[in-house]
């Protein structure tokens, strides 16, 4: 007899100010840490009650590991996920592969962010957690995986990714977006708010500016020895961005 797996968290409450924490994961329905730099699924489905309703289009270009889609499925949202790497849509079509009654659709693409292959005006929430520059390599060679980017380049490749954004999305809808900083030679570099003022300098305007603490990083232990042994504070936050168009 197969186990019974939990479909939606207990307990949940909304976030309701600009820190979140979330030092339990989440472990309801398919969602698990075993893609590398996912995101925790109270993330989106904090974006996705808050931001859009039953029904809605929600994107997600980096869909990665599945954790928004899953949330979307969940919470009865219409789905699209777009990843250039076909494994993370094979990872994806997997997480989203459980019974669950919903009239919702899951469309699974292989694409590209910088050029979405949908219409003009056509999603209602925008809902996603792309790489942070080349902190964590999501493949090895793929044209066009902005993992393997530098910072510089990154930041050159991000402003197409914003602008497609802003295209797709309806007019007054959100785009929520999950960005870090990085560290270069002992000093901080402020990839968030530089790929925030990219996004704004695409017509997106801030409604919202959440910091995301970290919790359960596997290589902690190692750089708290090396923060102390060179002086450097470890980055223990992320940021999230609400954007609206």
């Amino acid at each position: 007899m197969a186990k019974k797996i939990l479909l939606q968290p207990e307990n949940f409450e909304l976030e309701t100010n600009t820190v979140w924490a979330f030092p339990e994961r989440g472990k309801w329905a398919t969602h698990d840490a075993k893609y590398r730099g996912n995101w925790s699924p109270y993330i989106p489905r904090n974006i996705i009650l808050r931001y859009s309703k039953e029904g809605d289009t929600i994107l997600d270009q980096f869909v990665g590991g599945g954790t928004t889609a899953v949330e979307a499925k969940l919470t009865h949202r219409n789905f699209i996920g777009v990843d250039i790497n076909p494994s993370a849509i094979e990872i994806t079509k997997n997480k989203c592969a459980f019974d669950f009654e919903t009239q919702a659709s899951t469309t699974l693409i292989n694409g590209d962010a910088r050029k979405l292959d949908l219409p003009d005006n056509s999603v209602d929430l925008i809902c996603t957690h792309p790489p942070y520059a080349d902190i964590i390599h999501y493949s090895e060679d793929i044209d066009g995986d902005l993992s393997l980017l530098s910072q510089k380049d990154f930041l050159f490749e991000i402003g197409k990714v914003a602008g497609e954004c802003y295209r797709v999305l309806k007019k007054d809808k959100f785009c929520a977006i999950l960005m870090g900083d990085m560290r270069h030679k002992g000093m901080v570099q402020p990839l968030a708010f530089e790929t925030m003022r990219i996004f704004e300098l695409a017509g997106f305007r801030a409604k919202e500016i959440i910091i995301k603490e970290q919790h359960n990083c596997k290589t902690t232990g190692y750089w708290k020895t090396n923060s102390i042994k060179f002086n450097f504070l470890l980055l223990a936050h992320e940021y999230l961005f609400i954007l609206k168009k």
